[in-house]
């Protein structure tokens, strides 16, 4: 029998559990669940009515603290809602932060906007109305402040036509538009901000907030069409992004899919090889100074599969698609799964590109893991397994097989094809990594915990910088897994924490609590 936790829900009729994110919502010093309960669901690239998104928090014993209702004016699906969960003031309780519209129900039954529009078009789109972003309470799920969306789909009306649509974004029915992503990053390298996005197959717009005193504030926009020195910055998002010091200069950049945006909201480089749906960014290789990306390019081209430092954009190696017919790669994968090569292995599924190949490119098998979906650190050793629908599974580099760990019983993945879990954190803090997933009945949450000791100490995962900002953006998009900012592997040297214990906000006796949050990181 595996350990797991039971976390009871409280599901909608004709609803599903699926991403998850975690923050301290009360103050406690544990990890609450912020739970996006999903009803009928639809691509930004299809027409059809959906269900209103719903918002659910949860102690880790089932007992629920609030819901929101994002209302029907919010599409469903996986490109729309992008929501944050942390710590956005240093009050040592973490907001929630996504887009709204009319319509929204607050956690305390507030209605945000006019309760009665009805913005949803005769095709199921919401191509016209306000456009909101909201920062709720964590304790309550009350809207603490709401204002306009940046960007908005268009400068100058809240109803634009179809041409005015495509002018702006490339297509006139409501599919470049309506591609949302979201991080949390350390701008300023000692406060968080909230960076909500629109747009990445064309024009791409990132704008950065604070929420400061119970004050949001815009605090810069980045837009790829603002500036002809910016052309090369559009269409190279992913379905995804990254929050990572890529320069090292103690404060974050976004990695956004093909492109970087600096802390200050300025562009540092594009690679120009185009939109791709994997991106990993993370010290890959402990032989090259700083973080390196491992990304795949969904054109069929050149670049199929390509690996590239961090900092500037230079070009370690690609791969090109070989594939006569279709698209690039669709899937890809970054992590230590063979000892005898330093750094991580990569694979891709799709392309026409076959085998596995090692941090400098060369290929070291012509069979790769029969998954390309996701990863976790769940065994005693210091290489990475590959997590896949309801199971965990490891690398025999050797044999060049899997071997099974885990199967997850009467528990099912996320998104389709993606097969994600819920989460996938070092959520209990012993640096291995726990996963929730949801029970076929619809009920339930479990939280697995390995079984297997291990030899290694290192500080939890969610004390690294780069590793705890992965876990915010984790449910964005197509969900990626998360990765430390430092190399995590077979010879690794042990990162050290800078740790400050702060008191308990609500302790009626002395206590201690681990801050979780960046600024309790060593920089």
């Amino acid at each position: 029998p595996f350990d797991y936790l039971s976390i009871p829900l409280q599901t909608p009729v004709g609803y599903t559990p699926n991403d998850a994110s975690v923050g301290d919502l009360d103050g406690d010093g544990q990890y609450e669940i912020v739970l996006h309960q999903t009803g009928k669901g639809r691509d930004s690239s299809q027409g059809g009515m959906t269900d209103p998104p719903i918002l659910q928090a949860y102690e880790l014993d089932g007992t629920k603290l609030w819901e929101i209702n994002l209302g029907k004016n919010i599409r469903e699906g996986a490109h729309y809602t992008q929501f944050m969960v942390y710590d956005l003031d240093g009050d040592g309780i973490a907001e929630v932060a996504c887009k709204t519209a009319d319509g929204t129900v607050d956690g305390v039954g507030t209605v945000i906007g006019d309760p009665n529009a009805n913005w949803v078009n005769k095709g199921g789109r919401i191509l016209a109305g306000p456009e909101f972003l909201t920062i709720f309470n964590g304790q309550t799920g009350a809207a603490m402040t709401t204002v306009d969306y940046i960007p908005a789909r268009h400068p100058d009306t809240e109803t634009p036509t179809g041409k005015q649509l495509d002018r702006i974004w490339g297509d006139g029915y409501g599919n470049r538009v309506d591609r949302f992503l979201a991080g949390v990053a350390y701008l300023d390298g000692e406060k968080p901000s909230l960076v909500m996005c629109r747009g990445y197959y064309t024009r791409s717009v990132l704008a950065a907030w604070n929420w400061r005193d119970g004050k949001l504030e815009n605090v810069w926009t980045f837009d790829s069409s603002s500036d002809p020195k910016y052309r090369a910055f559009s269409g190279q998002g992913n379905h995804g992004l990254s929050i990572n010091d890529v320069d090292n200069d103690g404060k974050d950049e976004i990695v956004y899919g093909g492109c970087t945006i600096d802390d200050d909201g300025t562009g540092i480089y594009s690679t120009k090889l185009g939109h791709g749906d994997a991106l990993h960014v993370g010290d890959l290789d402990p032989t090259r100074p700083g973080l390196e990306v491992f990304r795949i390019q969904e054109p069929r081209g050149s670049a199929g599969a390509h690996y590239y430092e961090a900092a500037t954009g230079k070009m370690y190696w690609k791969l090109p698609s070989t594939s006569k017919r279709g698209e690039g790669p669709g899937r890809g994968l970054s992590m230590d799964i063979d000892p005898r090569h330093k750094g991580v292995e990569s694979w891709v599924f799709g392309g026409g590109i076959r085998g596995l190949y090692n941090s400098d490119g060369k290929k070291i098998s012509d069979r790769s893991p029969p998954s390309c979906n996701f990863a976790a650190w769940w065994d005693g050793d210091l290489l990475r397994e590959i997590l896949d629908k309801n199971w965990i599974g490891k690398w025999d580099w050797n044999e060049s097989k899997l071997e099974r760990l885990l199967t997850a019983e009467n528990c099912t993945s996320s998104n389709g094809t993606k097969a994600t879990p819920t989460l996938s954190a070092d959520l209990l803090g012993d640096w291995r990594e726990e996963v929730i997933w949801r029970t076929n009945d619809k009920n339930e949450l479990r939280l697995y915990v390995t079984p297997i000791p291990t030899e290694h100490r290192m500080p939890t995962l969610m004390h690294d910088p780069h590793y705890r900002l992965a876990i915010a953006w984790q449910n964005v998009g197509y969900n990626q897994p998360p990765h430390t900012g430092f190399y995590l592997g077979p010879g690794m040297d042990m990162p050290k924490s800078n740790i400050q214990v702060v008191p308990l906000p609500n302790a009626d006796t002395q206590a201690s609590n681990f801050e979780l949050e960046r600024q309790t990181a060593e920089r």
